[in-house]
């Protein structure tokens, strides 16, 4: 069969929890699932236009998690840095545009910013990192090898990045790729953070594929 499943997925249950927790008749789930989307781009874009003001030493979001009642929406974004948090105003305007945009005339929106203790240790966050070097034109192999020094100081115990496509600018497109530590994708128990993420260069569309080992056995 091959390796096609998500190892977030994969892991449900066990050591992965929803990003999303609501209910809802079949034939609204499709409309609930395309609002959370919306959501968190929103968010996204939102913080990616804030970060050159604020320039902070550990940028991008962990995750979003999406908490829906009958007239409350939750959102809890989990960061890597204090970009918004001392910032009451710039959550208030995220607030309003996000109640604005979505029409949450009956349903209250609420935000709230959670600090990670160890961004590095986060997939997402690694490829935010690895995108950006690329973007800057860095070396490929340099990066790769500063994202393995960066996962070793969150603790983590093993970590194995890909980048897929026209690496350096090269007429062939190529898959390279590099692990340290343990990376224990066939164990249900073992807790593995998982992203991929795509980046446009000058040269193409590069894919970037991050696994880290963080706890289990």
């Amino acid at each position: 069969m091959g390796q096609k499943i998500n190892p977030l997925g994969f892991r449900l249950g066990t050591t992965q929890s929803h990003h999303s927790l609501w209910f809802a008749q079949p034939k609204n789930y499709s409309e609930g699932l395309q609002e959370d989307q919306k959501i968190r781009n929103s968010i996204k874009n939102y913080v990616q236009k804030n970060m050159r003001i604020a320039a902070p030493r550990v940028k991008g979001i962990a995750r979003i998690e999406i908490q829906k009642g009958i007239d409350l929406i939750q959102v809890i974004i989990y960061m890597g840095s204090q970009l918004i948090e001392s910032r009451p105003r710039e959550i208030e305007e995220l607030q309003m545009n996000l109640q604005k945009e979505f029409h949450c005339v009956n349903r209250k929106l609420n935000i709230a910013i959670t600090i990670i203790a160890k961004p590095y240790g986060n997939a997402n966050i690694l490829a935010e990192f690895i995108a950006d070097k690329l973007k800057n034109r860095v070396s490929f192999r340099k990066v790769m090898k500063r994202v393995i020094e960066l996962s070793e100081q969150a603790d983590t115990k093993g970590i194995q990045v890909q980048i897929a496509g026209r690496i350096n600018g090269k007429a062939i497109a190529r898959v390279t790729w590099i692990r340290e530590g343990r990376v224990p994708l066939q164990t249900i128990r073992a807790k593995i953070d998982y992203c991929s993420y795509t980046v446009r260069t000058i040269h193409g569309v590069l894919g970037i594929k991050i696994w880290v080992f963080i706890d289990g056995e």
